[in-house]
């Protein structure tokens, strides 16, 4: 079982203090964070963000990605465009661990307006050890995955 995950995180100008604080919780809990910005609380889109983190983790650079905004929706939205990134917008434990097990989800965006931190760290970590099922669900991600090559 794998304990150590290399990840790659992002935010938006409404999330930037968040995500700082994230990280920061994250590394104290022994993850490899690496933070691809925004770089202020002044300015900073989710879009070009969302894209970076996406590319990355679906190239394999990184096990998972993380994105937070206001609502994380438009973080969700941005990242699927991008071919075989699978973003679940996730704001409690359940929908994180069906994510994961169903979906097989790389991507977990959030709201920084709608959690505390604490809360956010437990869907992390449930998402974080939380195993795709396979089986039945391979027949649904396969189809999705014929959706993107269609495009």
């Amino acid at each position: 079982m794998q304990t150590q995950f290399k990840l790659i995180i992002g935010c938006d100008l409404a999330a930037y203090d968040f995500k700082n604080r994230a990280i920061e919780a994250l590394r104290a809990r022994g993850y490899d964070v690496t933070d691809a910005g925004c770089w202020s609380a002044r300015e900073g889109d989710y879009p070009q963000v969302a894209e970076e983190v996406a590319t990355r983790v679906v190239a394999g650079e990184f096990d998972r990605g993380l994105l937070i905004c206001g609502t994380g929706q438009g973080m969700a939205m941005a990242a699927n465009k991008v071919k075989g990134a699978r973003a679940a917008l996730c704001y409690e434990e359940l929908t994180a661990l069906m994510s994961r097990e169903h979906n097989n989800s790389n991507i977990l965006a959030s709201g920084a307006w709608l959690v505390s931190l604490e809360k956010y760290l437990d869907v992390v970590e449930v998402w974080l050890f939380g195993k795709y099922n396979g089986g039945r669900h391979d027949v649904r991600i396969n189809y999705m995955l014929e959706m993107e090559n269609k495009r």
